[in-house]
C-alpha cells in the first residue's frame, strides 16, 4: 500500500495514532513467533503494559481471527472480522465492552487500526498487491521481545517473593519450637509468651499475599528474635555455675574419676584402654535415653578449656547450635564413625556430645581409638553416670597448671 493511514474513521485522533508510523522491514523481528505463546507472555506480564485479561480476552479474540500459528515472516498481520463476529468469538461480549478493550490495546501499543476510508474492515486486491483494512497485529509482534523481557522479570520477582515466603514460615517455626524449648527449660518468662505471640501473628500474615517488601520487614524482625531466643536458651548457663564457682569445684573433686586425667582409655598404652573394635552402646529404649538438654557449664568455659577447636574450625562459636556444627566438622577427620556419633547425640544429647568431641580434640594425640573412647563414654552416659564438666573443668586445670 503506497499510504498509511494514521487516523481513526469518525473518532479523534490521539497520541497513540500519532505513535503508528508505518514500520520499515529491517525494525521487524527475524523469525517468526508462535502468536499462542506471545500471549501468555504477555499475560504474564501485563501489569507492566497497563493492560488486564479482559483486555488480553480480547486480543485472543483477535488472533484467533488471524489464519497462522505464527506471527511474522512475510504474511500480513492485518485480521478484518466485523464487531458482530469479534462479540461472537468472545462468547458474546457486548459490543461496547469489546470496543473499550480494544481502545485500550490500541493506547497500550498492542494493536494498530487500519482503519478503510468508510470505516470498513475488508481486503482487497490489486494485481499482485493485497490490502488489509481492520486490526494491525504487528505491534505485538515487533515487541514481543520486549514482552518476553517483563514476563521473565515478572518470573523472577515471583520467585523471589516465593523463596523469601519459604524463609519467613521456616524462621516463624523455629521461633515457635524455640519459645516451647524457653518455656521448658526456664518457665515463667514473658518473652517466651511475645515469641509465641509473634509466632502466630506471622502465621496468619502469611495466608494472605504479601509483597516482597512486607516479607522483607518480616524476614528482619524474624531474625532480631530468633537471635535474642538463642542468646537467651544459650544463655542458661546456670546462675549457681556462674555465681558459684566453689559449687561447681566441689562437683568436680567429687566426679574425679570421670576426669579425663583419669580415664584409663584416654591415655595411650593404659591397662583399660577402649578397644579398636567399636561395639554399640548398651540397649535402652530411646526415650529412656534420650537426655537433650543444655549442658550444666558455661559454653565460654569450654571455648576457653578446647583452643584447639579453632586450629580446626574457623567460624564464630557464641551458641550452643554453633558448636554443635563445630563438633560435625572435626568429628570425621577424628576417625570417629557416623554410627559413634550418631549413638553420643541419642544418649548424651547434641550439646554434651559436642562438648566431648571438643575436649577429645585437645587431648587427641593421647587418645588410641577416638571412636571407642567415645562409645566408652556414650555407655555411661545411657547408664547415668557421665558428666562432661569434669572433663572441661580437668582441661582448664591443666591449662592453669602449664
Amino acid at each position: 500500500m503506497e499510504y498509511t493511514p494514521i487516523s481513526p474513521f469518525m473518532r479523534p485522533i490521539s497520541h497513540a495514532h500519532l505513535r503508528v508510523v508505518e514500520r520499515p522491514e529491517v525494525s521487524v523481528p527475524g523469525k517468526p513467533i508462535n502468536k499462542w505463546e506471545l500471549l501468555r507472555e504477555l499475560s504474564k506480564a501485563q501489569a507492566a503494559f497497563g493492560v488486564t485479561e479482559r483486555d488480553l480476552t480480547v486480543m485472543q479474540g483477535l488472533l484467533s481471527f488471524f489464519p497462522d500459528d505464527a506471527l511474522g515472516g512475510n504474511a500480513e498481520m492485518v485480521v478484518f472480522p466485523s464487531n458482530k463476529a469479534i462479540c461472537e468469538r468472545l462468547n458474546g461480549m457486548p459490543c461496547s465492552t469489546m470496543r473499550r478493550h480494544i481502545a485500550r490495546l490500541v493506547d497500550a501499543g498492542l494493536l494498530m487500526r487500519r482503519d478503510s476510508p468508510n470505516g470498513k474492515r475488508y481486503v482487497r486486491k490489486h494485481g499482485e498487491e493485497r490490502v488489509a483494512f481492520g486490526f494491525d497485529l504487528s505491534p505485538l509482534y515487533c515487541r514481543s521481545e520486549e514482552v518476553a523481557r517483563a514476563a521473565e522479570a515478572v518470573r523472577e520477582a515471583e520467585d523471589r517473593v516465593r523463596r523469601l515466603r519459604e524463609v519467613v514460615s521456616l524462621m516463624r517455626r523455629d521461633l515457635a519450637a524455640l519459645a516451647e524449648f524457653g518455656e521448658e527449660i526456664q518457665p515463667g518468662l514473658g518473652l517466651w509468651d511475645q515469641f509465641r505471640d509473634k509466632a502466630v501473628l506471622t502465621a496468619r500474615a502469611l495466608r494472605r499475599k504479601l509483597t516482597l517488601e512486607e516479607l522483607s520487614a518480616y524476614r528482619t524482625d524474624l531474625e532480631a528474635l530468633l537471635d535474642r531466643a538463642r542468646n537467651v536458651i544459650d544463655g542458661l548457663e546456670t546462675e549457681e555455675m556462674n555465681t558459684n564457682d566453689a559449687s561447681f569445684e566441689r562437683h568436680h573433686h567429687n566426679s574425679n574419676k570421670e576426669s579425663i586425667d583419669l580415664e584409663p582409655a584416654l591415655e595411650k598404652g593404659g591397662a583399660a584402654d577402649a578397644p579398636d573394635v567399636e561395639t554399640d552402646a548398651p540397649g535402652a529404649d530411646v526415650e529412656e535415653a534420650d537426655t537433650r538438654r543444655v549442658p550444666k557449664i558455661p559454653l565460654h568455659l569450654v571455648i576457653a578449656g578446647c583452643p584447639s577447636l579453632k586450629t580446626f574450625y574457623q567460624g564464630d562459636i557464641r551458641h550452643w547450635h554453633q558448636l554443635f556444627d563445630a563438633a560435625c566438622h572435626v568429628r570425621p577427620a577424628m576417625g570417629i564413625s557416623a554410627s559413634a556419633w550418631e549413638e553420643a547425640q541419642r544418649f548424651m544429647g547434641p550439646e554434651q556430645a559436642s562438648i566431648v568431641v571438643v575436649a577429645m580434640l585437645e587431648r587427641f594425640a593421647d587418645i588410641r581409638s577416638p571412636g571407642g573412647y567415645l562409645r566408652a563414654l556414650t555407655s555411661k552416659a545411657a547408664a547415668g553416670e557421665f558428666s562432661c564438666g569434669p572433663m572441661v573443668m580437668a582441661l582448664m586445670s591443666r591449662r592453669n597448671a602449664a
